[in-house]
């Protein structure tokens, strides 16, 4: 009797989480799906009461509005280069950074890397307008340098792979010094190869970040054409132009590189987050 009520329970609560998950995935996925549908309905099935939760009749005219719109072309690309330029200078910058703090024999090296977590607290608002004064003073607003520029170091990702180089095997670096191998192939020749996963996920990171960004892009730039998209989805929702259906499209465009990333990099992320979490 009391084995088969605590099977009844465990049933019972087993459907609760899968409830409880079902109900998360559906909050989840519903707005992605929904941009997706919208993206192909018209205007009359986008306007409906009660709202069309699938598309009728599939049509292409959404996104070649949005692309008449905007100079959409033009700001995805400055998306593209903005974040892959934002990518790589971060990566090579925390890769240096972080291989001097565990490889190198600095001094106060535990006074430096505090300094640089206290980066991390530091909130962008509060040096975004020095940011702007200083690189418009030096004539590069409306420009790519504007853009990438305030980032090209980050704190985050020298952390990250301060922790994953710190389990690097001392006897691995130990005999590579035997063999005659200095900082500079030490450091790319094997301790980079073996923290792809670290590398992948920051990576992953900075780009979401980078092609998301939208105030500094909005007062750094002054024309459309070196805008980033997600300045030109905003410029969507204009009065003129407020037509669901332009929105959805563009907000589709500008989701495509986010969602191949996080699928087909989600498992480098997890590897790579939980990288050096135990020593």
């Amino acid at each position: 009797m009391r084995e088969s009520t605590f099977r009844v329970r465990e049933l019972f609560g087993r459907l609760a989480v899968y409830a409880l998950l079902g109900a998360a995935v559906v909050t989840v996925a519903f707005p992605v799906y929904y941009a997706f549908a919208g993206a192909v309905m018209g205007p009359s099935e986008l306007s409906s009461y009660p709202p069309a939760l699938l598309p009728h009749s599939v049509t292409g005219r959404n996104f070649t509005g949005a692309v008449q719109a905007i100079p959409l072309g033009r700001q995805y690309l400055n998306s593209a280069v903005t974040a892959t330029a934002i990518t790589l200078a971060q990566l090579l910058t925390s890769i240096l950074a972080a291989y001097a703090f565990v490889f190198l024999p600095l001094r106060w090296r535990a006074a430096v890397f505090a300094v640089f977590l206290a980066t991390l607290m530091v909130p962008w608002e509060a040096v975004i307008i020095p940011n702007y004064l200083t690189l418009s003073g030096w004539g590069l607003g409306n420009t790519y340098f504007g853009l990438i520029l305030p980032f090209l170091a980050s704190g985050f990702g020298t952390f990250m792979l301060r922790q994953s180089f710190r389990q690097f095997p001392a006897e691995l670096r130990d005999a590579a010094r035997i063999d005659g191998a200095g900082h500079w192939r030490f450091l790319w020749r094997i301790l980079v190869p073996l923290n792809k996963p670290s590398l992948a996920a920051i990576a992953i990171y900075v780009f979401l970040s980078a092609w998301n960004q939208y105030f500094w892009p909005l007062i750094i730039t002054r024309t459309a054409q070196m805008q980033t998209l997600q300045i030109g989805l905003a410029s969507l929702r204009d009065a003129e132009r407020a037509d669901p259906g332009l929105i959805l499209a563009g907000v589709v465009l500008s989701l495509l590189p986010t969602l191949a990333l996080v699928v087909f990099g989600q498992r480098f992320i997890v590897r790579g987050l939980t990288a050096g979490a135990v020593r």
